[in-house]
């Protein structure tokens, strides 16, 4: 078992104060996005270990590729190849992430085989497919959080955009009537992203201006589009079920469902790939095609997720993942040790109080990587969460 030491990713819409706070730490002044804990080679965690030479520092990739069966068990090598198949994070939001969607398995091998079959560069920014794996991922909120996840009822999104006045918006209003819902959503998706920049701009800006005076429900479109004037997103973005989660829920986001992060702290966990199609609130690279091809345009609830609580007091967010299991003990001082041992790789972290696992004490913010099989249990008093392979 190994004490992790990660990397915080400075990306410009995360929250300067949240992970500070969480560890215990005077913040920077900088944006503090979102902490990595896992083998992902973007930012591989570290580990100490003990070799001929003495202690040695090595990235958490190179003690699997080391030591695969040994550090990931046979099961996950044999389901999953010789790598970790799941990237956990804090995830800091301070101001809205990207609409995005991510592909299934079989849309991402295809895609991913198409552009390297046309040479296009693993780094170009309009590269779309950066690996050919599908990226699952459920994020659960450690503070209120603020979210936008799957269509809601073309109808109701046809009210809302009706109730600013805008003139500009009524050809939406009028399709997102007109049609059935796949072809009305569709359709107006298909419209926003392709209408001309400057009078996508003039749209959103008097969009922006009427939700600030209504307030209420409008309140979140005014928010986003103050981090993201003219932009399209901000119309897209009306199109999608607004979602606020109380610390311990969470969200289950599957391929094909449009979702962004708006504001919170949560814990976020994720099939290791890097595979993004963005629809907006971005200046990066958007490729509508691709994106009208693996959008699904359906009109879907939310789900928000509450765990689900077993005999050892472990509870567990259920998900149709395989790549990762995400679960919560909440320690109570002075109970007996809760048995942690997995045929699978974990990382555990604590979000609250001290727990102690093993030889090793964690603070809030602080993480453990325990290869499969290995012996191991925790004492609180504290909150920590385990993130291992599904079952």
């Amino acid at each position: 078992m190994d004490r992790l030491s990660n990397t915080v990713r400075p990306y410009a819409w995360g929250s300067t104060t949240a992970i500070p706070a969480l560890l215990g730490i005077a913040p920077t002044g900088e944006p503090q996005a979102e902490m990595w804990m896992g083998a992902h080679p973007g930012a591989p965690s570290r580990v100490t270990r003990t070799t001929t030479a003495g202690e040695t520092e090595l990235a958490l990739t190179e003690a699997i590729d080391a030591d695969p069966e040994g550090e990931l068990g046979e099961p996950t090598v044999a389901r999953f190849g010789p790598r970790l198949p799941f990237l956990l994070k804090l995830l800091a939001a301070g101001a809205p992430l990207s609409v995005q969607v991510h592909p299934n398995l079989e849309q991402a091998r295809e895609g991913y085989a198409d552009e390297e079959s046309r040479g296009v560069p693993i780094d170009a920014p309009h590269r779309t497919y950066k690996d050919a794996n599908h990226k699952p991922e459920l994020i659960c909120a450690l503070t209120p959080f603020d979210g936008l996840c799957g269509f809601r009822d073309p109808t109701a999104a046809a009210d809302a955009m009706e109730a600013l006045g805008v003139d500009s918006l009524k050809p939406y209003v009028d399709l997102l009537r007109a049609h059935p819902e796949e072809a009305a959503l569709r359709e107006v998706l298909t419209a926003i992203l392709g209408a001309e920049p400057a009078e996508m701009a003039e749209t959103v800006a008097e969009a922006a201006a009427a939700a600030e005076r209504l307030g209420g429900v409008h309140t979140p479109y005014a928010r986003i589009a103050h981090h993201f004037p003219g932009d399209p997103g901000v119309l897209a973005a009306m199109l999608l079920n607004y979602v606020q989660l109380q610390p311990g829920e969470a969200l289950f986001l599957g391929a094909g469902v449009p979702h962004a992060y708006l504001d919170g702290l949560g814990v976020e966990i994720m099939a290791n790939s890097d595979n993004v199609l963005r629809c907006g609130l971005t200046p990066k690279h958007i490729d509508v095609p691709e994106l009208l091809r693996i959008v699904r345009f359906e009109a879907t609830e939310p789900g928000v997720l509450r765990p689900e609580a077993a005999p050892s007091g472990e509870e567990l967010y259920e998900t149709p993942a395989d790549e990762f299991a995400l679960s919560r003990f909440t320690l109570a001082p002075g109970a007996a040790p809760t048995a942690l041992t997995a045929p699978t790789p974990q990382i555990l972290l604590c979000t609250a109080g001290s727990v102690t696992v093993g030889e090793i004490t964690l603070g809030p913010g602080e993480s453990a990587f325990v290869p499969a099989d290995e012996g191991v249990e925790a004492t609180g008093p504290g909150t920590l969460f385990r993130a291992t392979v599904a079952a």
